[in-house]
């Protein structure tokens, strides 16, 4: 399997995922508070020592800064005795409801649908991408897809799990899916560079990128950028983390931001202990795992960020969020898939984080 072949079947994961989470529902509340409570001791005595973070894809330089974290002593500096970090592909919906994880790195699309659909016991606490990496990829001697105007009687195409999400695009745009072609593809990019269609729904930091290394001239037409802006990579808990653990939550927070702050500011050594240590086993790319990492940056940060820290989500960014996964279906208020309570803690104690420029 390549590497991009089922990079977005994380979104259809959380559909499956919805089954999965109602009959767990019970096991989120269960008896967590106790057990953190035993296996702490000390000054730490609120935080949980041992914590599992479910990834929501393979260990690439997509998780630099938790990479960072680990290998610079974050996490142990915060007060974790040690910090698994699980492997994907999935949504962490599942894993989060079932205790198998404390944490986990998502998307609000994923999150939300199960949230809206079985009333999941899921926040996001804070989010590394500002923008999502969703985009119509095409080639400039093809479709040469550069504007909405562009995608008017083009083949699209979009895989299973995309259809709502892109057809809330075209929505955005003032289009409808009569305006295009939509081809049903996987996830292998190989129906666009041989032809059969103008464009495809892509990631900007994975097939994007993909593509242009095997030396096409490539044009993305960003969904953030063009009316359908929601937030990726986001960190995701319990509703019982945050009430019963919240210095937990605060210590993750405060070595996850850390991380990424050197994620930031050194994306080279990012992708680097990518494809020499934590995905060693995976045979990446070097100079895929750079371009990527380099390309996330510029979602990871924002003016948002530069004033008020990695992470924060701002109000107009939430209302975004939450008309984008409405114009898919998935009905919420802000306050059902957000709180951000602890993530604002984390900065009035510690100020010092926000300036994470280099």
């Amino acid at each position: 399997m390549t590497i991009f072949s089922s990079r977005r079947s994380r979104v259809a994961a959380s559909l499956a995922a919805v089954a999965i989470s109602a009959l767990a529902l019970s096991a989120c509340s269960g008896g967590s508070s106790d057990a953190d409570a035993s296996a702490s001791s000390g000054g730490d005595a609120a935080i949980k020592k041992d914590i599992n973070v479910q990834l929501s894809w393979i260990k690439n330089e997509e998780f630099a800064g938790e990479f960072f974290a680990d290998s610079k002593g974050y996490y142990t500096d915060a007060g974790f005795d040690s910090v698994t970090l699980i492997p994907g592909p999935t949504t962490g919906a599942a894993e989060l409801i079932s205790g198998s994880a404390d944490f986990a790195t998502s998307d609000a699309v994923s999150i939300g649908s199960v949230v809206a659909s079985e009333g999941a016991p899921l926040k996001i606490i804070g989010t590394t991408y500002q923008k999502n990496p969703f985009t119509v990829l095409s080639l400039a001697d093809g479709g040469n897809i550069a504007t909405v105007d562009d995608l008017k009687g083009k083949k699209i195409g979009v895989q299973d799990a995309n259809t709502a999400l892109f057809t809330a695009f075209l929505a955005a745009n003032g289009l409808t899916t009569d305006d295009v072609e939509i081809v049903p593809v996987q996830y292998d990019p190989a129906p666009l560079t041989n032809g059969e269609v103008d464009g495809f729904i892509s990631y900007l930091t994975n097939e994007s990128i993909i593509v242009a290394s095997e030396g096409y001239d490539t044009v993305n037409l960003p969904f953030a950028d063009n009316g359908l802006p929601f937030v990726a990579e986001t960190f995701v808990t319990t509703d019982d983390m945050i009430a019963n653990n919240p210095e937990t939550v605060k210590a993750f927070l405060i070595a996850e931001i850390k991380g990424w702050t050197d994620a930031v500011n050194d994306p080279e050594e990012g992708a680097r202990l990518a494809y020499e240590e934590y995905g060693a086993d995976l045979d990446l790319n070097p100079e895929n795992s750079i371009a990527g990492a380099t390309e996330q940056v510029e979602l990871v940060v924002s003016d948002e960020t530069a004033e008020n820290g990695l992470f924060t989500i701002s109000d107009d960014l939430q209302a975004a969020t939450i008309e984008s996964l409405a114009g898919a279906g998935i009905d919420l208020e802000a306050s059902d898939l957000f709180d951000l309570s602890l993530l604002k803690e984390v900065y009035e104690e510690n100020p010092d984080l926000i300036a994470y420029a280099g």
